[in-house]
C-alpha cells in the first residue's frame, strides 16, 4: 500500500529523449494529468522514484534544465554514471534512464522543489560557474537572465572535452539575446583545434588567473554546481578573490564531508566555542543536548541546519531540501515549523534540520 509520501508522486510521460554529449541525455516530460504540473524557479530539482531492481524504489534528484517559461512540461539532464550491481546503487537510476527508458515510458516524480534558485531581488551582475552535468541549474538560469534581466552574466562551464559539453548551441543561443552576456569554456582536455576553432576558450583547469582576467573588480551573485572535486576548487578560490559567502550559492547533492574543506572556509571568522554558551536574550533557544550548548536563535537564518552551520557545527547533509533525510535529527523537546514540506513523514520526536525553524525552544540530540 502506498504511504503518504508516495501518493505525492504523480506519472509523467516522457515524450522526448535527446543525446546531448557522449554521456548526457535530456528527458522531456509531461504530466499524464495536466493539472499535476507545478511552477518552479529556475535551480530547483525533481524527485524520482526509480526501480530499484528489488521490487521496490529509490530517490533521486534531478534539476530541472529547462525554461520556467516553459509551461507543462520539465527537462531534465542526465549524465550516464558507471554502471552498478545491486549492492552498488551509484549510477542505477542513470543508467535505467539512459538504457530502459524512451519516448513513451510513464515515471513518477514529486513537484519541484529546492533553495538553490536566482535571487530574483538583486540587481548585482550574475556569475554561473558549472562543471560537467552540473551546468543543468545554470542553463536554466541562464535563460531567465537572458529573456527577463539586464543584468552582466558570466556564464562559465568547465568539462572534459568537446565530447562530453552539453547544451553548448543553448548556451550560444541564449547568449545572442541580449547585449551583457558573457561565455566562457573550459576544457580539461582540449583537442587538437578546440582552442582555434573557438569550441572553448581556455583548458586545463579553471583557474584563479582565468577568473580574474574574465570578471572585472566587482560585486557579483555566483552560482555554482559540480562535482565535489569541482566545488571545493573553486570555492577556495573565489575565496582567495575575497569574494563574501554570502555571495556564494551552490547546488550539491552528497555528504557534507565531501564539501568540508569549503564549509570550513565558510565559517564566520569570530564563533564561540564548543564549550561557550551563547550570550543570554529574550527569544527561543536551541539546546544541544550531548554537547550541552545553548545557542539563541537570531531569526536570521533560512533554517535550523544553516543556523547551526553558522556556529560551527556541521551536521550531515544532503539535498537541504527535506527529500534525502541525512540531516534528521532527534527532537527532545519544543516545537518546529516546516518552511518546506518533507517528502516523507517525520515523527514528532525527530525532526529535519534543513527545512525547519523553531516555534520554541527545542532541545536536539546532537
Amino acid at each position: 500500500m502506498l504511504n503518504a509520501a508516495a501518493s505525492r508522486f504523480r506519472p509523467f510521460e516522457v515524450v522526448s529523449k535527446v543525446r546531448e554529449s557522449t554521456t548526457i541525455t535530456s528527458f522531456r516530460l509531461v504530466p499524464v494529468e495536466p493539472q499535476h504540473w507545478r511552477p518552479f524557479e529556475a535551480g530547483q530539482f525533481l524527485t524520482m522514484r526509480v526501480p530499484d531492481r528489488k521490487g521496490g524504489h529509490v530517490l533521486r534528484n534531478y534539476t530541472v534544465s529547462s525554461s520556467p517559461r516553459e509551461e507543462g512540461t520539465y527537462r531534465i539532464t542526465v549524465k550516464r554514471e558507471a554502471a552498478t550491481t545491486q549492492d552498488v546503487p551509484e549510477g542505477l537510476s542513470s543508467c535505467w534512464l539512459h538504457d530502459e527508458i524512451e519516448p513513451g515510458a510513464v515515471i513518477e516524480i514529486d513537484p519541484p522543489r529546492g533553495a538553490f534558485k536566482l535571487d530574483n531581488a538583486s540587481s548585482r551582475p550574475v556569475v554561473l560557474l558549472s562543471g560537467g552535468v552540473g551546468m543543468t541549474p545554470t542553463v536554466s538560469m541562464l535563460n531567465v537572465l537572458a529573456r527577463e534581466s539586464d543584468r552582466p552574466v558570466w556564464f562559465i562551464h568547465a568539462c572534459d572535452s568537446a565530447a562530453v559539453h552539453a547544451l553548448r548551441e543553448e548556451v550560444e543561443y541564449l547568449a545572442t539575446l541580449r547585449p551583457g552576456i558573457a561565455v566562457h569554456f573550459c576544457y580539461r582536455f582540449a583537442g587538437s583545434g578546440d582552442l582555434d576553432a573557438a569550441r572553448c576558450h581556455s583548458k586545463g583547469f579553471l583557474t584563479r588567473a582565468t577568473l580574474q582576467n574574465l570578471l572585472p573588480l566587482d560585486d557579483y551573485d555566483i552560482y555554482m554546481c559540480g562535482p565535489p572535486p569541482f566545488m571545493q576548487a573553486l570555492y577556495s578560490i573565489l575565496a582567495g578573490l575575497g569574494v563574501r559567502k554570502d555571495r556564494i550559492a551552490y547546488e550539491f547533492f552528497g555528504p557534507a564531508s565531501l564539501l568540508s574543506e569549503a564549509g570550513q572556509m565558510a565559517k564566520p571568522p569570530s564563533m564561540p566555542s564548543p564549550a561557550e554558551p551563547a550570550i543570554e536574550r529574550n527569544g527561543p533557544h536551541v539546546v544541544l543536548q550531548k554537547s550541552g550548548r545553548k545557542l539563541v536563535w537570531d531569526g536570521t537564518s533560512e533554517s535550523i541546519l544553516a543556523f547551526l552551520e553558522a556556529q560551527g557545527i556541521e551536521p550531515e547533509f544532503s539535498c537541504r531540501a527535506g527529500v534525502c533525510g541525512t540531516c534528521e535529527q532527534g527532537l527532545v523537546s519544543g516545537e518546529v515549523d516546516y518552511f518546506e514540506e518533507p517528502l516523507e513523514a517525520i515523527p514528532d520526536d525527530r525532526v529535519l534540520l534543513c527545512c525547519t525553524r523553531p516555534k520554541s525552544s527545542i532541545v536536539l540530540d546532537l
